[in-house]
């Protein structure tokens, strides 16, 4: 079960979003949009919206910093403890913002009844594999703030990590890990998995053609003048058809 979840799953999912990217693209312009709900209601979107994403940015940048680059790097750059401590730090800010953003989010698709009839099959999918990482990912946080000698991720899941874009996965490295971290990988990797057929396509999208689009031109009507009033005959030239048959 090791070597599927943590040697082949991943690759599986990344295969599957890749060609079901290309495949969504191709097949389903029309259908690639986030399927926005502001026009359903907007109050709590204003809320929600903005610390779910900004959240979710510094997610990113905090996995790409805990992940990506490897201990030895940063040990040589930054104190091992002051590096907990940004990371703790940042992490637990970005973990509030998300649990926060989700949960306004999850309330009002549930309780505002046009945006839950807006809901589809692939949106309620698409939220619990979300909140399940979610979850677990505040997991790894607050243990990693708390316990932060009961187990080092960057010597145990970063490398793990690292090996599956050499094509060689060292499966006991994450083997090992507390039961969390297994299940933020495996449901973030489902999520890869799941990602293009659903809403999710959306961040690849960016409005790039209105800077080369050409501009439009509106103006009021007393701009182009006052409409020109239609011609008529000389009074007393018309003809009433009626008439002439008469």
């Amino acid at each position: 079960m090791n070597t599927f979840l943590f040697g082949v799953f991943p690759y599986l999912a990344m295969a599957v979003f890749v060609v079901g990217t290309i495949w969504r693209y191709k097949y389903d312009k029309f259908g690639w949009t986030t399927r926005s709900s502001q026009l359903y209601e907007s109050r709590m979107l204003r809320i929600g919206s903005p610390l779910f994403h900004y959240g979710i940015l510094l997610a990113v940048l905090g996995h790409a910093m805990g992940l990506v680059i490897p201990k030895a790097w940063t040990d040589v750059l930054v104190p091992e403890d002051i590096y907990h401590a940004v990371a703790v730090g940042g992490g637990m800010t970005a973990g509030i913002m998300i649990v926060v953003g989700f949960v306004i989010l999850v309330f009002r698709r549930r309780t505002v009844k046009t945006v839950f009839n807006a809901t589809t099959v692939n949106d309620k999918v698409m939220y619990l594999v979300l909140g399940l990482t979610i979850l677990f990912g505040m997991w790894n946080t607050i243990s990693t703030a708390f316990a932060p000698e009961e187990y080092h991720y960057r010597e145990g899941v970063s490398p793990w990590f690292r090996s599956i874009f050499t094509f060689q996965p060292n499966v006991d490295l994450i083997a090992g890990a507390p039961f969390q971290f297994q299940a933020h990988a495996v449901t973030a990797f489902l999520l890869v998995m799941i990602w293009p057929f659903t809403r999710l396509v959306h961040v690849f999208s960016a409005p790039v053609q209105y800077l080369a689009r050409p501009y439009i031109v509106y103006r009021s009507k007393g701009d182009t003048g006052q409409r020109p009033t239609p011609s008529r005959a000389p009074q007393g030239t018309w003809k009433s058809p009626t008439a002439s048959k008469r």
